[in-house]
C-alpha cells in the first residue's frame, strides 16, 4: 500500500432514512499515512464522529470503499478489525475495579481471547505500551483513582498493547487542562513519529494541531480537505474555517487571534 496504512475511496458516509440516503460529508478520497499524527476537524455535527464510526466499522458506508493495512476491505464486522485499528474513546469506556496493568491487558484480547492465558509475548507486549507512554509506575492502581490525564494514558496504553498499524481517537484532551493536553499531543506525535503508527485523532483542539498534527482532515461545508497546515493555509481553507467575527487565522504564526 506504499506507505500508506488506510485508503478511502469515493467514501459517503451518513445514514439511511425510509430506504433515502442521507450523506452528511460529500465523497471522500483520502489515505492515512504510516508514521503520522492526522488530526480529524470540523464544527460540531460536521461529520467527524460519523466518520470515525465508519473507519471502525461501527457503522457501514452510503457508497466506496475502505481498504485497511492487510488489505482487505470494510466489509466485515468491528471485532474482526481488532489486529489493524484500535480505537480510544473518551473516558475510560465504563472500566472500573481494574488495576492499570489490567486494562492495558485488555488490548491484547485480539490475541489472547476473552480468556485466554497471557503467554510471554502477551506480557511483554503489556509492559513495552505502559513504559512508552508513562504509566508503567501506575501499573498497580485501580483505574478509576487516575486522574482524567493519567487515565487517558492509560487507554492509549491499551490501545498501543494492541498492536495494531493505526488507532484511532475520539476527543482525547476533552477533559484535559491545557498542559495535559499539550502532553497528551506530544505523546501521539511521538508514537507516530517513533513506533511508525497512523494515529487519527478527532479533536477541537485546533490551535495545538495546528503545530503538532502532521496533517489535517478538515471537514467543512460538507468536504473534507486534506494536507499539512502550511497546504491549507495556503489555498485558503483554514481562513475559511477558522475566520468569523472578530476571529482572524495568521497563517505565518499558525495562530488565532481574537481582535
Amino acid at each position: 500500500m506504499d506507505g500508506n496504512t488506510i485508503i478511502l475511496d469515493n467514501l459517503q458516509i451518513g445514514y439511511t432514512h425510509n430506504r433515502q440516503a442521507m450523506p452528511v460529508v460529500g465523497v471522500i478520497d483520502a489515505a492515512l499515512h504510516k508514521g503520522e499524527l492526522v488530526a480529524l476537524v470540523g464544527r460540531n455535527g460536521a461529520g467527524k464522529s460519523t466518520l470515525l464510526r465508519t473507519l471502525s466499522a461501527f457503522q457501514e458506508p452510503l457508497a466506496g470503499s475502505i481498504t485497511y493495512p492487510d488489505g482487505k476491505s470494510h466489509r466485515r464486522k468491528a471485532p474482526e478489525l481488532a489486529t489493524q485499528l484500535a480505537v480510544v474513546l473518551t473516558g475510560n469506556g465504563g472500566i472500573h475495579s481494574l488495576t492499570v496493568r489490567e486494562v492495558v491487558a485488555m488490548g491484547r484480547v485480539p490475541y489472547t481471547g476473552l480468556i485466554g492465558h497471557e503467554r510471554r509475548r502477551d506480557k511483554e507486549a503489556v509492559d513495552a505500551a505502559m513504559q512508552a507512554v508513562g504509566v508503567g509506575h501506575l501499573s498497580e492502581r485501580r483505574i478509576e483513582t487516575l486522574s482524567d490525564g493519567e487515565r487517558q494514558k492509560a487507554m492509549i496504553a491499551k490501545a498501543l498493547a494492541q498492536e495494531t498499524p493505526v488507532i484511532m481517537l475520539d476527543e482525547p484532551t476533552a477533559f484535559l487542562d491545557f498542559g495535559s493536553r499539550v502532553q497528551l499531543f506530544r505523546l501521539l506525535q511521538r508514537l507516530a513519529h517513533e513506533n511508525g503508527k497512523s494515529i487519527l485523532v478527532s479533536t477541537h483542539d485546533l490551535e495545538l494541531v495546528l503545530h503538532l498534527a502532521d496533517r489535517l482532515w478538515l471537514i467543512h461545508d460538507r468536504k473534507m480537505y486534506t494536507g499539512t497546515v502550511e497546504a491549507l493555509s495556503d489555498n485558503g481553507v483554514l481562513s475559511s474555517f477558522i475566520e468569523a467575527d472578530g476571529i482572524f487565522y495568521n497563517s505565518n504564526d499558525k495562530r488565532i487571534e481574537i481582535r
